[in-house]
This record gives structure tokens, C-alpha cells and sequence, in this order.
């Protein structure tokens, strides 16, 4: 693979989390109606992070430099953070969050299997979006959470590392002019099989969900995918 970071800088940029208020249209995402009750909110969000982390570890196992390496360990560290205060609220709710997290893991599991990607710039363009996505979800979806949980829901996915990904990939289009159109088409993989993701935790399938339930819940879909949308834009690439 071709060390583009090294030609490009020797020093990484400091890692900085932004606060997604920063981005996000004001108006909330209302899922209340369909948001799951807080103990499959916490364990379904704790076990996502925790895959998230796995796929930001194998991103930083493979990058093509000790910079993208750097850059990238700062967001798997951002995800497991994330899992583990995700994992302490649901512990005061639950005796086993194995357990409970296992009850969950099979569609996040077929999708990072689907999302792996054939190479490093597909693998973590996945961590970029998917994550991107699947974090704006359970932020919106910690305003249908009990008072007394929903600001600590709500600060937990209060903040992105969208600017460590642009960095990253910003760098390697330049050197590259034919990623780019590979990346465009892999995005617009990802966003499908996320919103697959996002379906279930709605509890929203073919079997349930009716032509009604599907109206209430379009506009919230639209506003996700939005976000999807603004994140591709902000790599220069078509969504």
C-alpha cells in the first residue's frame, strides 16, 4: 500500500472530538414511539460500540502508516469509552449485561460481517459512517429514555470524530483520483445495511411493520440519512 501519510505529514493532528450539536439539524428525531425500553436501549448501544471498537482495531492493525495508526487509535478509544459508560448504567439495571448484550448481537453481527470491506479505506470508511449513523440513532432515540437516564444517554453520544476520518481520507484521495468513485459506491453499501441495523432496533421488519408504522417513522429515517448524506459530502463524495 502506498505510504501516502508519510509524504503527505510526520506529525498527527490532534485528536478532537466535536460535538454532533455542532452539525445536526435542532430539530430532535421524535422515535419515541418506537424506542426500545432502556435496558435493550443500553444493551443494544453497548453492544454496538463494542463491535464499532473491533472495527476501528482491525482499521488501526492495518493502516498504512504509524500517523493514520495514531489517528485511528484515538477514535477506537473514543468507542470504547462510549461502551464502557454504556455498560456501567446498564450494570445498575441488570445482573448479567453479557447476557443481555447477547440478545442483540446477531443483526449488528451479520452487518459488520457485511461491512468488513476488501481494504483499509473500505474498512474504515465503514468505521466513519456506519458509526456516524448508528451513533445519531441512539442519540435520538436517549430522548424516549426515563428522565433520570436520558441526559447520560444523550452525553455519551454527544460527540463524533468526523474530523480524524476526513483528515484520513482526504489525504489518500488526493494521491489517489480513482478512489474516490469506489468509496462514493461503498458509502452508499454501508448506508443500506445500516439502516437494516436501525430497522431492528425499531423493532421494524417485514413481519411488524405496517404501512403506518412505516409513515410515522419515514421522516426520522429521512433526517438519518441526512446525516449519512452530510458525512459523504464532507469527503467529497456523492451519496
Amino acid at each position: 500500500m502506498v505510504d501516502w501519510f508519510w509524504r503527505k505529514r510526520r506529525k498527527a493532528p490532534a485528536f478532537r472530538l466535536r460535538s454532533r450539536e455542532e452539525t445536526q439539524p435542532a430539530a430532535r428525531i421524535d422515535l419515541a414511539e418506537f424506542a426500545p425500553q432502556p435496558v435493550e436501549y443500553l444493551a443494544r448501544a453497548a453492544y454496538v460500540e463494542l463491535s464499532h471498537f473491533e472495527d476501528l482495531s482491525r482499521a488501526v492493525a492495518i493502516a498504512p502508516s504509524i500517523v493514520a495508526k495514531e489517528m485511528l487509535a484515538g477514535a477506537a478509544g473514543a468507542a470504547v469509552d462510549r461502551h464502557r459508560a454504556l455498560v456501567a448504567l446498564l450494570e445498575a439495571r441488570v445482573d448479567d449485561v453479557g447476557v443481555e448484550m447477547d440478545r442483540y448481537r446477531g443483526v449488528v453481527d451479520r452487518f459488520q460481517r457485511l461491512t468488513q470491506g476488501q481494504d483499509w479505506y473500505e474498512a474504515t470508511l465503514t468505521c466513519y459512517l456506519a458509526g456516524g449513523f448508528l451513533g445519531d440513532l441512539f442519540l435520538a432515540l436517549a430522548d424516549a429514555l426515563p428522565r433520570e437516564l436520558a441526559p447520560a444517554a444523550r452525553e455519551i453520544f454527544a460527540t463524533n470524530a468526523d474530523e480524524t476520518f476526513v483528515a484520513l481520507f482526504t489525504a489518500a484521495m488526493a494521491d489517489n483520483p480513482r478512489l474516490p468513485s469506489r468509496l462514493a459506491l461503498w458509502g452508499r453499501r454501508i448506508l443500506g445495511d445500516a439502516l437494516l441495523v436501525a430497522r431492528d432496533v425499531l423493532s421494524l421488519n417485514a413481519a411488524q411493520a405496517n404501512a403506518a408504522e412505516e409513515a410515522r417513522v419515514e421522516p426520522a429515517f429521512s433526517e438519518l440519512v441526512a446525516q449519512h448524506t452530510r458525512r459523504m459530502d464532507a469527503l467529497g463524495l456523492s451519496a
